[in-house]
């Protein structure tokens, strides 16, 4: 899993590539808690090249998710695929982040 991210004036977009599993939620845990400091502004997760996501890594989003809900913040999901988005869907995700495609 690879993490990219960019920084805007008024946006911080990070881009995930590859898969969110276990093993990674660990390293990817150190970028997300590094986002945390913009949740005040608004977080883009960039997902167009993200593969599967599992329990750990929905964890990661949902704690960024309140750290920007705390600070008066957004966060915005874009660009999830098929797979990724069954997965919100059953787990309620959809209807906690705001999803773009």
């Amino acid at each position: 899993m690879e993490v990219k991210i960019t920084k805007d004036k008024n946006q911080t977009t990070a881009k995930l590539v590859g898969r969110l599993d276990t093993p990674s939620s660990i390293e990817v845990g150190k970028e997300i808690e590094a986002l945390k400091a913009d949740a005040a502004g608004t977080v883009v997760l960039d997902c167009s090249e993200m593969t599967y996501i599992s329990s750990s890594g929905l964890r990661l989003f949902l704690g960024l998710r309140k750290e920007a809900a705390e600070k008066g913040g957004k966060v915005i999901v874009r660009g999830i695929n098929n797979d990724i988005r069954s997965v919100f869907m059953m787990t309620g995700f959809l209807n906690l982040f705001q999803i773009e495609d």
